[in-house]
């Protein structure tokens, strides 16, 4: 019982002086010496404070300010190239219905469309964007019978740009005629995007 005298004492000093403290010129209330009696079913502390010292001041519990949830920004699209079917970022566009093929650069066409043939059935070049992995001007298969496949500019598991016939369709490939080989091999750099769609 003194333990917890002497706790509400503390605590309604504090709340005095807290008074005073926030309002100036209010002075803060008289401690009366009264305690009330705690009321029925409290909690009483497990132990009580030496003589001659004040309880402890009962933690204050303060909630975290929520922080506002920002909805997600949605992703920006890519503009759209000018003058052909792929996004302004493709440096190589490839349009696989029409058998067509551009050079791009800053989202505008600066080489093409030129005519290609790609992969056959079973053998179907992917739609996707891709980036140039590396590049071999006098390139043989290793897979296809040491097949030459000049001017070659990889961009996806063994798929190429190439010179190639335009009248057969290729392995996954993409075939270009000689001198549209040549332009796309001295364009493309080694991590140019390249973007194929269907």
């Amino acid at each position: 019982m003194r333990a917890t005298r002497a706790l509400v004492a503390a605590v309604a000093a504090t709340g005095a002086t807290l008074v005073a403290a926030c309002n100036p010129g209010v002075a803060a209330p008289a401690h009366t010496g009264t305690v009330a009696a705690p009321a029925a079913g409290a909690v009483r502390p497990s132990s009580a404070a030496p003589a001659g010292t004040a309880a402890p001041a009962a933690p204050v519990l303060v909630q975290p300010a929520k922080a506002a949830n920002p909805s997600p920004k949605p992703q920006a699209r890519p503009r759209p190239a000018v003058g052909a079917p792929c996004s302004a970022t493709a440096r190589a566009c490839v349009d696989l219905s029409a058998n067509q093929a551009w050079l791009l650069k800053d989202g505008n066409v600066v080489y093409g469309p030129v005519p290609i043939t790609s992969g056959k059935p079973g053998h179907r070049t992917p739609p996707g964007t891709y980036r140039v992995q590396w590049k071999d001007k006098d390139h043989r298969s290793s897979e296809f019978n040491n097949a030459p496949m000049p001017y070659s500019v990889f961009f996806y598991s063994g798929m190429a740009f190439h010179a190639g016939s335009l009248n057969a369709q290729s392995h996954g490939c993409i075939h270009l005629s000689t001198a549209a080989a040549k332009t796309f091999f001295n364009v493309l750099a080694v991590g140019d995007v390249v973007q194929i769609v269907p």
